[in-house]
């Protein structure tokens, strides 16, 4: 008898953001592979215009998605990262070190992966951070079909790398896909950033000046030269984790909670949607062996699973980390392997890698990221199904 489950049940569960992600993907590559392409393109691709007086803001509509709608998700990110920091599993170093050596591994290997197949090309090498991400959303949502088979212990690994993980891309972003800065549009940001310290340091727990400066501050940064997204994690570190008038009250949470539907069920699924319809119409050999899409592929599958565990085996073996008493060595490469789904962050820092870099690269890094993530997501699941049933 088929079991049925509600809307209100579907939402919570763990798994439903990241399913409702794999739809939108599917969805975009049906489309974008059928009569309905011509008006897929027609409907990314439409002009958007925000006017007054002589400011103005005209964007495509996939980059008021991919600058604005991610700033919230960025924001919400921030508001994660702020609250483990301070009352979460990053708060005692003890428990973080090995997620975020598995990181830093996880980082650097597909990194150099990925160069190992463009160091001679310059334009392409550019792509070298697109295998560096992992997509938390889609890790988790596998990881939970095995419901309470899994220790708590692997999930709060894996939320703990993937947080380490966001905030390397983080500062990947800022770092290396910043260019052109406009001085004005700075001093701007950080009078918006003052303001902000102020409101947090008199403790003012109202949602409505942090929102008001934070959208002045999103338009500053977008016309700086920063990408925009990156005011969404300025804005958090500024929202207070407790009401200084009310122990029992969170603003933080609140606003975690607030915004978690919103980004897990339509903003994600929309970036999704916008970014993955590719065609693969007179898709050849050629095609899957070019060096970025081989890059980004192999950097995800391979570099993901040898970086992170690697970095973990050997800081165990040189008994500079623990492994946790519920984590044993095949868990922690079935997790490793599901490191290596890089969908969204990945599809979001490879627009801006060759956006900066004027070639158009955007079916190769797309065809690149949907295998390898595919590839590390079956990879993953059965390496954790074998490991569930030998702990059994």
């Amino acid at each position: 008898m088929p079991i049925i489950i509600s809307p209100k049940e579907f939402i919570k569960l763990e798994s439903a953001g990241g399913i409702i992600l794999i739809i939108a993907a599917v969805l975009a590559m049906v489309i974008a592979n059928s009569p309905l392409a011509l008006y897929y393109d027609m409907l990314i691709d439409v002009p958007v215009e925000i006017r007054v007086g002589p400011f103005e803001l005209a964007k495509p509509l996939i980059l008021w998605i991919n600058d604005g709608l991610m700033a919230v998700f960025f924001f919400v990110v921030g508001l994660e990262l702020k609250r483990e920091m301070l009352d979460g599993n990053l708060s005692d170093w003890r428990s973080i070190t090995l997620p975020l050596v598995g990181a830093i591994g996880g980082m650097v290997v597909p990194a150099l992966i990925y160069l190992a197949f463009n160091w001679d090309d310059p334009m392409t090498a550019k792509g070298w951070a697109i295998p560096a991400a992992t997509d938390i959303a889609f890790a988790l949502a596998v990881l939970s079909l095995f419901g309470t088979r899994i220790p708590i212990a692997l999930k709060v690994f894996l939320t703990s790398l993937a947080i380490f993980d966001d905030v390397g891309a983080i500062l990947i972003i800022a770092i290396f896909y910043t260019e052109g800065l406009s001085v004005s549009a700075l001093v701007i940001t950080l009078a918006c950033l003052a303001l902000l310290f102020v409101y947090n340091r008199r403790g003012e727990t109202k949602f409505s000046p942090y929102i008001v400066v934070g959208l002045i501050m999103w338009v500053a940064v977008l016309k700086s030269g920063v990408h925009a997204t990156l005011a969404g994690v300025l804005l958090a570190m500024f929202i207070p984790l407790q009401d200084p008038l009310d122990a029992r009250r969170s603003p933080l949470r609140e606003m975690e909670h607030d915004l978690h539907s919103m980004v897990a069920f339509v903003i994600l699924p929309l970036f999704a949607f916008v970014n993955s319809g590719i065609s693969l119409q007179g898709v050849g050999m050629e095609y899957l062996l070019h060096p970025v899409p081989l890059g980004i592929s192999f950097g995800l599958f391979f570099g993901k699973q040898i970086g992170v565990f690697l970095f973990c085996w050997l800081g165990v073996q040189l008994r500079l980390l623990k492994l946790p008493a519920d984590i044993n060595w095949m868990t922690l490469y079935g997790v490793s392997l599901l490191c290596g789904i890089g969908f969204t962050m990945s599809l979001f820092i490879g627009s801006l890698a060759f956006e900066s870099s004027g070639e158009n690269m955007l079916f190769d890094e797309r065809l690149g990221i949907i295998i390898g993530s595919v590839v590390s997501a079956v990879a993953g699941y059965f390496v954790i199904r074998k490991a569930v049933k030998v702990a059994a």
